[in-house]
């Protein structure tokens, strides 16, 4: 089993929260991570190795306005 934790980046870029866990190998940490994505993006890692970055893609996107 390995360890991993992620981290909820913030708009700002900062981390927000993090969590860890264990898991048997990357793609199962992976497959658990993407559960977490939810209008933020979640970097995933294994101690000091950045295992996956998972963008997403429910960001609130910017309003135009009519011109008049």
């Amino acid at each position: 089993m390995n360890e991993y934790r992620t981290y909820v980046i913030g708009d700002d870029g900062h981390i927000k929260s993090s969590r860890a866990f264990v898991c048997e190998n990357d793609a199962d940490a992976i497959v658990w991570a993407k559960q977490l994505v939810d209008g933020q993006d979640i970097e995933l890692w294994s101690r000091d190795r950045l295992v996956k970055r998972l963008s997403s893609t429910t960001k609130p996107q910017a309003v135009s306005q009519p011109k008049e």
